[in-house]
């Protein structure tokens, strides 16, 4: 049996079952209540969705998908969205509670998507650029095959274009399913991003709550620019792993991006709401092709 084919078949026929639902039946929250996560305050969705996702109360940035991320940086109707017909394999057979294959489905229906990242090329302001956008819903924006070759041909595009690159990382670490394929992306990535800044082009890297383990080990931390939005938990490991290691009682706060900041591991903290503007200022600062 060809597992491609036959994955890359199922994934075409969900994607479309996925996408004609959410076309006849869109989701409506205006009445709908929720609760902030850090102050506990409860408000309506649509006060919540207007402020970017945002507390109005504590100011505590609420985790939000690719698609809402893209739309809050692109300029409107610039994104072009690429590689999408990418589907990940699973070239192991890998089994645990359940398996990868297993895995890859219940995230195909629950998003719609088959990879962690979108990417594509937009503008900022007018500025043109390589978006790369992880989602935290699929799979915990855990990083594999797709992802990495997703991120390479990002940057391959932004050397052909003489464009900067921006990653928004959300991810929990290297996916445990593909093992060392996985693992061999963190190399993949960090090599093409070492192409981009041997051409004298930009990488800006935005941290968001979480980013973890081999995202954080490799591309995530070698921006020109490490930026992170307030309150993002960013690290290798989680807390209680690093104090069973080391078996010492680690500062409070020590994975939050204001801790990160002040001892000097990334180069600012950016509210959400004043990301792009930001981000435009970089670009237009850094990018060659930009008067």
């Amino acid at each position: 049996m060809d597992l491609n084919i036959d994955l890359k078949g199922f994934f075409k026929r969900i994607k479309n079952e996925v996408l004609e639902k959410q076309k006849n039946d869109p989701i409506e929250n205006e009445s709908h209540w929720i609760k902030c996560p850090s102050c506990e305050a409860l408000m309506f969705f649509k006060e919540v969705e207007n402020l970017n996702h945002v507390c109005p109360k504590c100011n505590h940035h609420m985790r939000i998908g690719a698609k809402k991320r893209i739309a809050l940086l692109a300029d409107e109707d610039s994104f072009i969205e690429y590689d999408s017909d990418l589907h990940p394999t699973d070239p192991l057979q890998f089994v645990d509670s359940k398996s990868y294959q297993k895995r890859l489905e219940e995230a195909l229906h629950k998003t719609g998507k088959t990879s962690s990242i979108v990417s594509g090329s937009c503008t900022i302001d007018g500025v043109p650029v390589e978006l790369v956008v992880f989602d935290f819903s699929f799979m915990g924006g855990s990083l594999g095959s797709v992802e990495g070759e997703k991120i390479v041909r990002a940057c391959n595009r932004a050397l052909e274009k003489n464009h900067g690159v921006i990653i928004i990382s959300a991810s929990g670490g290297a996916r445990m399913q593909e093992s060392t394929f996985a693992l061999m992306q963190m190399a993949k990535t960090s090599a093409a991003l070492k192409k981009l800044d041997n051409a004298g082009l930009p990488f800006i890297s935005i941290l968001t709550d979480p980013t973890f383990g081999g995202v954080s080990a490799s591309f995530a931390f070698l921006g020109d620019i490490i930026m992170a939005e307030p309150g993002a938990l960013i690290g290798f490991a989680g807390a209680r792993v690093i104090k069973q290691t080391i078996g010492k009682d680690l500062p409070d706060g020590f994975q939050k991006a204001e801790f990160l900041l002040d001892h000097g591991s990334i180069d600012m903290v950016v509210e959400r709401n004043t990301m792009k503007k930001t981000l435009h200022d970089l670009l237009k600062l850094f990018s060659k092709d930009v008067a």
